[in-house]
């Protein structure tokens, strides 16, 4: 395994970050952290990249433990945290080269690594950090991250703020990472990026929800999901809310997801429930569920 996790518990006082977290991450695999801020994401990426101690539990990293190897860890992962953190007041080429020579490296040496990404920026070289855009400084960052050839490259909510064609350009550079053999564990709050992981954690308040494929996780969701709606999406939720069989409702995007408590559910039931609450122009139609509607309900 690239990265083990047992039993690890972290605690800021009388907040506790992470419970009990446990989990493996196989050679080459993207593997992904998902949940919403204050899930203990970033702390549990900060304790396996050796910048944290636990106060319970043991990791280990490339078959290295985090607390007694934490010297050779750090000459063999990448780490892009979730803030651009890189010096902004040097030029692009000027960071990427200050990273490579803390780990003896130089950037021709690795360039083949890093080619496929830093071309996309090497016109600016010249320009400071701090002048770049979202997209361009997550170009930078990640290629700084990988300029000393890690074998394991960890990346906390690395599109977050990022326009969505930059965001679609990120995961298919990490898709030709996984090609050259590196592991990646990435943090994420976007459900649509989680399923572009080989595997992924759902995570809720320091907790591992549940482990498995993007696939098998969206179909554990336990009974069948609707896609509700009409003219008044504040009221219908409302009124979801309150009929008496309702088992969850959510809304997602121009739509409120429904699910009901009985096995011999009957769609018109609820349209005529809606009718009587009049609500006009009602739509309800059977959907099919998704990594988000399993974490919604796995953390209610």
């Amino acid at each position: 395994m690239s990265i083990t996790v047992k039993n690890i518990s972290k605690s800021y006082g009388k907040v506790q970050a992470l419970q009990d977290v446990s989990f493996e991450v196989k050679e080459g695999e993207i593997f992904g952290l998902i949940g919403p801020d204050g899930a203990g994401k970033t702390t549990l990426f900060r304790i396996l990249t050796t910048l944290l101690l636990a106060d319970t539990g043991e990791a280990t990293v490339d078959n290295k433990d985090v607390v007694k190897d934490y010297l050779e860890i750090r000459n063999h992962v990448g780490y892009m945290p979730g803030r651009f953190s890189l010096y902004q007041d040097l030029s692009v080429e000027e960071n990427l080269d200050f990273f490579a020579t803390i780990f003896g490296t130089t950037i021709e040496a690795n360039y083949e690594l890093i080619k496929d990404i830093y071309v996309q920026i090497e016109p600016f070289k010249k320009r400071r950090a701090g002048d770049l855009s979202g997209g361009m400084k997550q170009k930078l960052a990640l290629s700084c991250a990988l300029i000393h050839k890690p074998k394991v490259l960890f990346l906390d909510e690395p599109t977050t703020g990022v326009d969505p064609v930059s965001r679609k350009e990120f995961w298919e550079m990490l898709k030709r990472l996984q090609q050259k053999g590196i592991t990646i564990l990435v943090s994420t709050p976007y459900m649509d990026e989680a399923a572009l992981c080989d595997r992924i954690a759902l995570m809720q308040d320091g907790k591992i929800l549940e482990i498995d494929t993007p696939e098998n996780i969206a179909n554990r969701f336990p009974t069948k999901l609707y896609n509700v709606s009409s003219d008044n999406t504040y009221k219908l939720i409302q009124d979801l809310k309150a009929y008496q069989h309702q088992h969850s409702v959510f809304p997602f995007g121009e739509w409120v997801h429904y699910a009901d408590t009985r096995t011999d559910f009957n769609p018109i039931d609820l349209q005529d429930y809606l009718e009587e609450k009049k609500h006009t122009n009602i739509e309800i139609e059977i959907t099919q569920p998704t990594i988000e509607d399993t974490f919604m309900e796995l953390s209610s």
